[in-house]
């Protein structure tokens, strides 16, 4: 599902669509299936977010903002028949792998190739930055999977490679949201495998990351120098008033504005029309920079639900988020080394959202709809089969 997610035009659909045909097997065929009570939080997850944001988008009689949140109803049916039918995790692991080294290599060929400032492959790129991210970080998880295999060193090696790729292809996007979590990330997998490594070790791993990120600092080519100073300078200008109209400071002012909304109407929220509307008064009057009052969304999923949706939206978005953690999270130390790099891969999924989710309406998008609603399916699918 992942190998052709992110290199090829709409590639992130083309896995969840064969999935979901597939799945219609369910209909004329029984296999059979028991579902354990964690499966079923998992499925309250995916369809109350589905049903609670689809029938406010009918309320608005907003047909276009009804296709995001059908898709996490239509993972519904995937996560049946992964259920039922899981698949070699030498399939899964590899297609992660493969996929997080296609979109570093499409990545550096724009960046150094093509010459483009932000390589975003067939994606804005913020989102493809971050799901290249996600795939690196999702190669990291499943060593805990390679290191027990009969051929661990070549299983090891593609996915680290598809690590060090991910990462890059997000670094080449000049992305920087996805950074901020990178420490929470660390933790999560200094938790799973941290007691595998001798003390020497854990410090030559930390001094060889060290070691890497001041690199690709100091080389210019890489953009990593200038976007960090960039980021510096917004803030700067943000503070002292001289600019409102930057990258970062319009989040800011994206953020003031959905605040301002937020207590204005903070039990249904303003729905789609209206916080537009609502953004473009506060635009007018100067509460917030004009350029900032014509986004559709706020640039951060918290903030976003809570200013369209109300407290209902904000509560089955942290259902979305906390619900699968919480069940991954409690194989984090597995005694199956197999099963625990899946519960590792899980939990990372909803951390990673989280973070993206920070400075990126994330959802907001189809490819990160698609992204977590089915990978979700499969991952957890997975896990509960071979728990």
């Amino acid at each position: 599902m992942s190998a052709l997610a992110l290199v090829v035009p709409s590639g992130y659909s083309i896995g969840p669509v064969m999935l979901l045909l597939a799945s219609g097997l369910l209909l004329v065929k029984r296999l059979p299936c028991k579902l354990k009570p964690q499966d079923l939080w998992i499925i309250a997850a995916l369809g109350i977010y589905g049903v609670v944001v689809g029938a406010l988008s009918l309320l608005e009689l907003s047909a276009r903002e009804l296709d995001r949140p059908v898709r996490f109803l239509l993972a519904i049916p995937v996560l049946l028949l992964i259920l039922r039918v899981p698949p070699r995790l030498s399939w899964l692991w590899s297609g992660i792998g493969v996929g997080a080294i296609g979109a570093g290599t499409l990545a550096a060929w724009q960046k150094f190739g093509e010459e483009v400032w932000r390589a975003g492959g067939f994606l804005h790129p913020i989102q493809f930055g971050n799901l290249s991210m996600l795939m690196g970080v999702l190669c990291l998880a499943g060593l805990g999977w390679a290191a027990v295999q009969g051929s661990r060193y070549k299983w090891v090696a593609l996915l680290l490679i598809g690590a060090l790729c991910g990462m890059l292809g997000s670094l080449f996007s000049g992305s920087r949201g996805g950074w901020i979590g990178l420490p929470i990330i660390g933790m999560v997998l200094y938790r799973s495998y941290g007691h595998c490594f001798s003390a020497r070790v854990k410090f030559s791993i930390v001094g060889f990351v060290a070691l890497l990120i001041a690199t690709l600092y100091l080389l210019p080519q890489t953009g990593l120098q200038q976007r960090v100073k960039e980021a510096a300078s917004d803030i700067s200008s943000y503070v002292t008033g001289a600019e409102r109209d930057t990258s970062l400071g319009l989040r800011f002012e994206m953020w003031q504005g959905a605040t301002q909304l937020i207590a204005d109407r903070p039990l249904l929220g303003w729905g789609e029309a209206g916080y537009q509307s609502a953004m473009h008064e506060l635009g007018e009057k100067g509460d917030i920079s004009v350029a900032a009052s014509g986004f559709g969304h706020a640039h951060n999923d918290i903030i976003d639900a809570f200013a369209k949706r109300g407290i209902l939206g904000v509560v089955v978005l942290l259902l979305l988020y906390l619900v699968p953690m919480r069940m991954f999270a409690s194989g984090l130390r597995h005694s199956n080394h197999e099963t625990r790099a899946l519960a590792v891969a899980g939990t990372l999924l909803s951390v990673a959202y989280i973070d993206f989710g920070l400075s990126q309406t994330f959802f907001a998008h189809n490819s990160g709809a698609m992204f977590y609603a089915f990978w979700l399916a499969v991952l957890w699918g997975t896990y509960s089969a071979k728990k």
